[in-house]
């Protein structure tokens, strides 16, 4: 079979597909191996074959999967000329060998294929050490795999001492790799985590869900940035914060970071720990769901499967249902929001419908954090004047016998203090309603 690719460029690898399902696992409504064939699209790969899939109760713990199924993939191997065959499960690394040897090609598992798109898709420092830390992580209990060609040469004279003495060597220079690689990455962090700490005095909104659920587009149409907004798995790995300015004249801080994944590989999680936090622990989640795709439901759960795992119970969130344009059927809509604990809006990042509903939304949760405030001011000082606009909701302004300035704002806790510590002694602050306080009318 012909095998063209553009000029310049190494032809694509032609990757077969299959996996095993196991009682409890949901299958996803194109097919149990549609994600993984949409993976291997992503890094570069060409996904082939029919798709053999197995039901089994328990792995095979030589193979995963049984002796007919690991037959009947090796006829297709065969027969479609295949360089490699991607699982759609995790092997050890004994599987990982015993199929190479029925195969004779190479064997990628589910988490080798997602550990190929980030390390692709990496652009900043940060992301590149963690993505090399789940490498290296995933590598270590698999190095044998590399040194396979020493069983050729057992029992030979002068091999055995060198093979395993090499093995070792490189077992130790790879966990010498990850301390280094995790030392590296707590300087980083510590350095975003001051970050984070000094924009305290704004509201934080952090951006989550499933991969290519469309949070990148929504970022931009609503801070009016201009990032990478494609239609691909993984398109963002790096945490991005915006500022977004809503109607009533307040600025809200806005991050994005990378998308989730049904079964997302532990390293990752635990190499992206920190950057994750980072968006989850903000004062708001929006959790961007895909509500057009047939596989919405399961995505959902999915996100809020490893959320729950990074120890963000108790969180403030709100399901985004975007891409509603692209829903044919309301009644999927209803579904979806069925036996929900959070707030939901429907939007489409696209067209911009709903977003002047999400943004009252935030609003109502920004007020909920905020103060009623009115600040006395010289009519002179436009510095401070210009500091209080833009950190909270300003209600109302008068003048004092044209040498003072009277405002009555909307500050959340955090900004009032920054504003009190920044602002000149003759600046006067007086709360006239604490957060989440209900206001008291002059009639009363």
């Amino acid at each position: 079979m012909s095998r063209a690719s553009a000029p310049n460029l190494p032809p694509r690898e032609r990757v077969l597909v299959c996996g095993v399902l196991f009682p409890g696992q949901n299958t996803e409504h194109d097919g149990p191996l549609s994600e993984l064939r949409a993976l291997l699209s992503a890094a570069g790969a060409d996904p082939i074959g029919s798709g053999i899939v197995q039901q089994r109760a328990i792995p095979d713990g030589a193979t995963l999967m049984g002796r007919g199924k690991v037959a009947e993939v090796e006829r297709e191997v065969v027969e479609l000329d295949a360089d490699a065959v991607a699982v759609d499960n995790d092997l050890s690394p004994a599987q990982i060998r015993n199929l190479e040897k029925a195969w004779k090609v190479r064997v990628l598992d589910r988490s080798e294929v997602i550990l190929d798109i980030f390390a692709r898709r990496a652009q900043t420092r940060q992301a590149r050490l963690q993505v090399e830390l789940a490498q290296a992580q995933y590598l270590l209990p698999r190095l044998r795999r590399m040194w396979t060609h020493l069983e050729r040469m057992e029992g030979a004279v002068g091999t055995r001492g060198p093979g395993e003495t090499q093995l070792e060597t490189d077992r130790r220079m790879l966990r010498r790799r990850v301390l280094d690689l995790r030392r590296a990455l707590n300087e980083i962090e510590g350095r975003r985590l001051r970050e984070v700490r000094s924009r305290t005095e704004q509201f934080t909104i952090g951006l989550v869900g499933y991969t290519n659920a469309g949070k990148s587009t929504l970022l931009n149409r609503l801070t009016g940035a201009e990032e990478l907004a494609a239609d691909m798995l993984f398109a963002t790995l790096d945490t991005r914060t915006r500022q977004w300015r809503l109607r009533d004249g307040r600025t809200v801080l806005l991050s994005d970071t990378v998308g989730f994944l049904q079964r997302l590989p532990h390293h990752l999680v635990a190499s992206f720990h920190a950057t994750l936090e980072e968006t989850i622990h903000a004062d708001l989640l929006l959790h961007v769901v895909d509500a057009s795709h047939p596989d919405a439901a399961l995505q959902l759960e999915a996100v809020e499967q490893v959320l729950d795992g990074l120890a963000a119970t108790g969180r403030t969130e709100v399901l985004v249902f975007n891409k509603v344009d692209a829903v044919e059927e309301p009644l999927a809509l209803q579904l979806l929001a069925r036996d929900s604990r959070h707030e939901i809006v429907h939007v489409s990042a696209r067209t911009g419908e709903g977003l002047e509903r999400l943004e009252a939304l935030v609003a109502k949760h920004l007020d909920a954090r905020s103060a009623l405030v009115e600040v006395t001011l010289p009519i002179a000082d436009g510095r401070t004047l210009s500091s209080l606009r833009r950190a909270g909701a300003l209600i109302e302004q008068r003048t004092i016998e044209d040498h003072s300035l009277v405002l009555l704002l909307k500050l959340s806790e955090s900004a009032l203090g920054n504003l009190r510590r920044s602002s000149p002694r003759d600046v006067v602050f007086r709360v006239v309603t604490a957060p989440d306080e209900p206001r008291v009318s002059a009639d009363n």
